[in-house]
């Protein structure tokens, strides 16, 4: 492996972890992650994970990485769009909504929003929206 990267020898069962010096990185199966495995995180980036899943699944996810991170600060980054205009993914999540999964735990805080730059993938107005979620 290149830049020092290992992966990881055994233990993490359906997930595959990396390692390099102040690093892991996990990929697989986000619910075959337990707090356990994933030991302790200092901060959470979602680039793309909670507009993956469609509505059905995210109160699963979200209250997954909450407990699976012990509540870890988060950068969340949603789309807001008509989602009768196209289909997810990415799935449309309202500000509402991420107020909604989040509240209980965190501040919620809503830091950037801008419109999508030729509207997302090119089909329809969209706008990017950048959250802070800090434990209480």
């Amino acid at each position: 492996m290149e830049l020092g990267v290992q992966p990881a020898i055994s233990g993490v069962g359906e997930v595959d972890q990396w390692s390099a010096k102040d690093i892991d990185i996990f990929v697989g199966d986000i619910f075959a992650v337990s707090r356990k495995i994933l030991g302790p995180v200092d901060a959470v980036y979602d680039r793309a994970a909670l507009v993956a899943f469609p509505e059905e699944m995210r109160n699963r996810y979200t209250a997954h990485l909450t407990e699976i991170t012990d509540k870890a600060p988060q950068l969340l980054i949603t789309y807001d769009y008509d989602q009768n205009a196209m289909e997810g993914p990415p799935f449309s999540v309202s500000n509402e909504e991420v107020k909604r999964h989040y509240r209980v735990n965190y501040d919620v805080t809503l830091i950037a929003s801008a419109d999508v730059p030729g509207g997302l993938k090119g089909k329809c107005a969209a706008k990017e929206n950048v959250w802070l979620l800090k434990n209480e």
